[in-house]
């Protein structure tokens, strides 16, 4: 068994201590929260060993081999440098860190300490998503011509929702880095690297009450994103990511090509890993619903989906840190998404397209 030390208990506790006390080959030794009391009452309500509110300390317990971090982003670059540097195993929520230089100093440093570190891209696990990718690598849509992309959630949409990290650009907040960042990935995942982008980044509630003082304080962080893409192959690439909309047809993405087209869409606003169906169509004809490989179905059923889909993450990565044998997605795809985001933010800035350079130009 693996000792699991879990150090963030919002997304922690909702998704990541069920799933991992739900695999047969992880164990959670020890939790961590800021406030040592409610660590303390986080540990007992689900029978951890160990709570602390001090990272070097749960970070020194022979029963912790390896770390997952789901804090808001501002916090991930000194918690994933201190746990590689302990030389424990890490899994990591995105957005990676604040920009693509920190990204890159955690990816070395993983290498260096030869550890197993992965990113939380959940949607390479999800059964839609994999049928998607076979289908795609089968040749079904022949050449690429056009991607598209809508990601369309109301998260955001009620403006009476409290200030806090996620309305602040300089702790990471924003619909780019919490919805963007797995775009970027899967983008890379299915159809290759980005030759250069062009990003517009809109914010439509300003402002919200500050739970603090009662105040209305400012936003500064995107809650809508338009970007446009060119891949490496030279196929155009739309995106419409938004937070603060109610959309029929929350996460849809279309791939049409010179021998077919391919649409994986889901209606279901709540749950964003549930629901996802295939439609497919070649020479033509009308686009038809295509069933997903009963192999590919999650084994268990959770009410919230994101178990379902984190469950074989941790898997994969349990099966790594056995093999000592690096697996995909690991920091260096969290490098090139977080590297996509700030390139976004650069172009949003200039009001121009910017190239992207090569990811293994980048990290060497």
């Amino acid at each position: 068994m693996i000792g699991v030390a879990v150090v963030g208990t919002g997304f922690g506790q909702k998704v990541h201590i069920p799933a991992f006390q739900a695999h047969h080959n992880t164990e959670i030794a020890a939790v961590y929260h800021r406030d040592i009391n409610k660590a303390k009452a986080i540990a007992t309500t689900h029978h951890i060993p160990y709570a602390s509110d001090n990272l070097e300390e749960i970070l020194a317990l022979p029963t912790v081999q390896a770390v997952s971090i789901s804090t808001p982003p501002f916090l991930h670059y000194e918690m994933a440098k201190a746990v590689l540097q302990a030389k424990k195993h890490l899994l990591l929520e995105k957005p990676t860190t604040l920009n693509a230089i920190e990204a890159k100093e955690l990816y070395q440093l993983a290498q260096q300490q030869n550890v197993i570190a992965t990113l939380d891209f959940e949607f390479r696990f999800v059964p839609g998503w994999q049928y998607f990718s076979q289908l795609l690598s089968s040749g079904y849509v022949g050449k690429f011509r056009l991607i598209k992309i809508d990601w369309l959630g109301s998260s955001r949409a009620d403006t009476s929702r409290p200030w806090n990290w996620y309305s602040n650009q300089a702790q990471g907040g924003g619909a780019l880095g919490s919805l963007g960042s797995h775009a970027f990935d899967y983008i890379y995942w299915l159809f290759g690297p980005v030759r250069k982008l062009n990003a517009y980044l809109s914010t439509a509630i300003p402002a919200r009450i500050d739970p603090t003082s009662g105040e209305l304080k400012s936003v500064n962080t995107d809650d809508t994103c338009l970007l446009s893409l060119e891949l490496a192959d030279g196929t155009p690439c739309q995106i419409s990511i938004s937070a603060v909309v109610h959309a029929p047809r929350p996460h849809w993405l279309e791939v049409y090509g010179d021998q077919g087209t391919l649409v994986l869409g889901s209606e279901h606003q709540k749950d964003y890993i549930h629901g996802f169906r295939v439609w497919g169509s070649q020479s033509g004809q009308p686009l038809t619903e295509l069933e997903i490989p009963k192999q590919l179905l999650f084994p268990q059923h959770y009410d919230d989906g994101r178990i379902c889909a984190f469950i074989r993450v941790v898997n994969q990565w349990v099966e790594a840190i056995e093999n000592n044998q690096q697996t995909t997605p690991s920091l260096r795809e969290g490098v090139y998404s977080q590297l996509l985001m700030d390139l976004s933010h650069q172009s949003h800035e200039s009001g121009r397209w910017v190239d992207v350079p090569n990811l293994d130009a980048f990290l060497a």
